[in-house]
């Protein structure tokens, strides 16, 4: 099964690469002609991954005609790329493919999760079924070979687990699932719960403020997923407090570092007027808080997220807030 994957950046290189290890038929799509060479005449990607050296057999184009015989097409861009890339790459296709998405956020204008959006814009001749790839990862360590193990989540069972045979190697181990709801939701809203652990962090909190931080950032991942049909057992494995381990955890996070850097300086103005990297718990703050409002649903830690974001509400101030809230118990 030949797989193209559109995006040279990180994530898109590194699963590239993953399907080169495994010595299936790989095409990596970029658009910067820069990195293209660099992968295919020096086998890096030295903007991203400075050092480190990639599978000779992994090649790259800028071309969009090697799709016409795809058979899986992987989609490693940024949410708010997900609707025109997809759109795109259908006009190329010759016949119906799995498309894999593994972005995690929500479409910006309409609020979407990415399945919803790919199924809406590939046509259905045209889409065989789309599976998420999605859970604890970092690229710098997939690309380097660490052990990892993340979902391949999908409402056909038996596409996912042709991705799951597809990807799955002796550092990277795959799981399916088919709660697509609750994966999905669940990888979102941790970035908002990454952009906070990172403002305790840069307010100089530590391990018992993360910890009571991650476990109840973890109810409000339950609480907002269930509601709209996720399921309770999908938010304790890989696609819930998986990824939200990490992400909380992580230097390697942006949502980790775009929170430290809010919080070393209790402020987030200079944040947004210098930030140029994609940040995705920032989009997803606000979505959560939109759709929170709306459905009547506690969400706390995101919504003081929220207010430092978008209302420019002091860190400290938030931090203060969420510990003096009425008492009650856990559960």
């Amino acid at each position: 099964m030949k797989t193209v994957v559109i995006g040279s950046g990180s994530w898109g290189t590194a699963l590239a690469q993953v399907l080169a290890d495994n010595q299936q038929p790989v095409q990596l799509i970029g658009v910067n002609q820069d990195e293209v060479n660099d992968i295919n005449l020096n086998h890096r990607n030295s903007k991203y991954f400075p050092g480190v050296e990639l599978n000779k057999d992994l090649h790259a184009t800028t071309d969009y005609s090697v799709l016409k015989d795809a058979d899986i097409v992987l989609l490693a861009v940024p949410t708010q790329a997900i609707e025109s890339v997809a759109t795109q790459a259908a006009s190329y296709l010759e016949k119906q493919v799995i498309v894999i998405n593994v972005a995690k956020g929500f479409n910006p204008k309409t609020d979407e999760r990415m399945s919803e959006v790919i199924r809406r814009v590939v046509p259905a001749e045209k889409l065989k079924s789309v599976v998420s790839l999605i859970g604890p990862s970092h690229a710098e360590e997939v690309v380097v070979r660490q052990l990892t193990s993340i979902d391949a989540v999908s409402q056909s069972l038996i596409d996912a687990s042709t991705v799951q045979e597809l990807f799955s190697n002796h550092y990277l181990r795959i799981y399916t699932g088919d709660d697509e709801i609750g994966s999905e939701l669940g990888v979102a809203i941790k970035n908002v719960m990454a952009i906070a652990s990172g403002i305790i962090a840069g307010l100089g909190y530590k391990d018992n403020t993360r910890a009571a931080l991650i476990t109840r950032g973890l109810q409000e991942m339950i609480r907002f997923g269930t509601h709209f049909g996720g399921r309770h057992e999908t938010f304790i494995g890989l696609t819930g407090v998986g990824d939200l381990i990490v992400t909380c955890s992580s230097e390697n996070s942006r949502n980790f570092q775009a929170g430290k850097q809010i919080g070393q300086e209790n402020d987030v103005r200079h944040f947004l007027e210098t930030n140029t990297k994609t940040t995705e718990g920032i989009r997803t703050a606000k979505v959560v808080h939109d759709i929170a409002l709306k459905e009547h649903i506690e969400m706390p830690i995101c919504e003081e997220v929220y207010q430092i974001l978008f209302n420019g509400k002091e860190p400290k101030e938030c931090a203060n807030d969420l510990m003096l809230r009425n008492l009650k118990k856990e559960f």
